[in-house]
């Protein structure tokens, strides 16, 4: 009779160790990847968000591919470190490109002029962009708001219909944007800027030919423009202001307190939470932007409501970076540079107050002012306006704004502009 042997069964390879093992290598695999592939965004995102042309991207983002198949098909730890390698130097070349190959959009006609270069103003080297359909029409001079705030994309894009009357400059002011790095962020001071921005109103007055410019303050350019036609007014036909600062720190608790008593309103306890922790401004110091942060954002959420949120976040804070006037760097500074200027410039102007110490100008005024604007508070502006002596003022309100009156109201900001500023201060010729 036959007999059957049973099998020895074999040893079970599962353990809690191999488990853990492969669990382990699994998190560093995905972390391996997730590197390469930031490691890799710099050429991957060129086609769609910096003005290289194909013919350089097309070429590094398929090296890119080679390099991470490579690894998987050889599968040897000197292959996957030289893929590493390659991809960080397809990344620095794209990195460079990005920069080589910035430009301000073309326009149409022969007496046009669409440039964006560096000019050296108080011994460093800061950028431009010039743009008009006749370099023989006014020159406009913008101040961008800030301090650090960058906007070369972004008045492009919405206040192209002015270059149809206005040779229009926008200076990238020293710590913002692509003249970041201009001068040291911690020797910045607000007589630095009024020179280098006098520096440039005369350089703009010899290239074009004119005795005078024009002058357009938004937001913190406003103190600036003030302060210029102050100490300058022979260089100036007149001024324009829309989201005028007149006080830092009495506008600064005005704000505050609304947001709390907003908040308060809507039963945001953690909103309250927040606001109370850091107490009414002014602050200074380490992580003085993100004390500033919390009311501000509540104030934007209220004007958003008031006027339809017709700007996103989008426009103001990346759409415009996607342009060609950036490169990757430039948009890495566009950042910093509204929290590393704001913390060192802003403490400088606490003191500020235009009632008292700007009571008499000497160039026509006008100030395009948003009716729901509780950045730079409305009321304020209106009692200034109503105390300022000048040879001509107005005060423009645009009904449907917050504090971003150019971007919300365009057609009538523009036309503003042209049929009265232009047409009221233009010396005829």
């Amino acid at each position: 009779m036959a007999t059957f042997t049973q099998p020895t069964p074999k040893p079970s390879t599962f353990s809690v160790s191999n488990l853990a093992r492969k669990i382990g290598w699994g998190i560093l695999e995905f972390l391996g990847r997730l590197v390469v592939l930031v490691i890799a965004l710099p050429v991957i995102l060129l086609p769609w968000a910096t003005s290289v042309p194909m013919w350089i991207w097309l070429p590094l983002i398929l090296i890119d591919l080679a390099l991470v198949v490579a690894p998987m098909r050889f599968n040897q730890p000197v292959i996957y470190g030289a893929a590493v390698v390659g991809i960080i130097v397809m990344s620095i070349v794209g990195i460079i490109a990005s920069h080589v190959f910035t430009f301000t959009p073309p326009i149409a006609g022969a007496n046009s002029i669409a440039v964006l270069e560096k000019v050296k103003l108080g011994g460093s080297e800061q950028w431009i962009t010039i743009r008009g359909k006749d370099k023989t029409k006014p020159v406009l001079l913008f101040l961008a708001g800030g301090p650090g705030g960058g906007t070369l994309g972004l008045t492009r894009q919405y206040l192209m219909p002015l270059e149809e009357h206005f040779v229009l400059v926008n200076w990238e002011q020293p710590g913002a944007g692509k003249s970041y790095s201009a001068v040291p962020i911690a020797s910045l001071t607000v007589e630095r800027y009024l020179n280098d921005a006098r520096e440039l109103t005369e350089m703009l007055r010899a290239r074009f030919h004119q005795d005078k410019i024009y002058l357009l303050g938004e937001s913190w350019g406003t103190i600036l423009g003030i302060k210029l036609i102050q100490k300058y007014p022979e260089l100036y036909h007149a001024y324009v202001g829309t989201g005028q600062m007149i006080t830092t720190t009495s506008n600064d608790v005005m704000g505050y307190e609304m947001a709390l008593q907003y908040a308060t309103e809507q039963g945001d306890s953690a909103t309250i939470e927040s606001l109370r922790k850091v107490g009414p401004p002014p602050y200074t110091g380490e992580g003085m932007f993100t004390k500033y942060s919390p009311y501000l954002g509540v104030l934007n959420k209220i004007m958003a409501q008031k006027t339809g949120g017709k700007i996103t976040m989008y426009d103001m804070y990346l759409g415009h970076l996607l342009g060609p006037e950036y490169g990757w760097v430039d948009k890495l500074n566009w950042y910093r540079g509204f929290i590393d200027v704001f913390t060192v410039v802003y403490p400088q102007i606490a003191d500020l107050d235009f009632t008292t110490q700007a009571t008499q100008l000497k160039v026509p005024v006008y100030f395009a002012e948003g009716r729901y604007d509780i950045n730079a508070m409305a009321s304020l502006v209106e009692k200034y306006y109503n105390t300022l002596q000048a040879p001509h003022k107005e005060l423009i309100w645009f009904e449907q704004s917050g504090h971003d009156v150019m971007y919300g109201e365009t057609i009538k900001f523009v036309d503003m502009m042209v049929n009265r500023v232009l047409a009221q201060t233009q010396p005829a010729r």
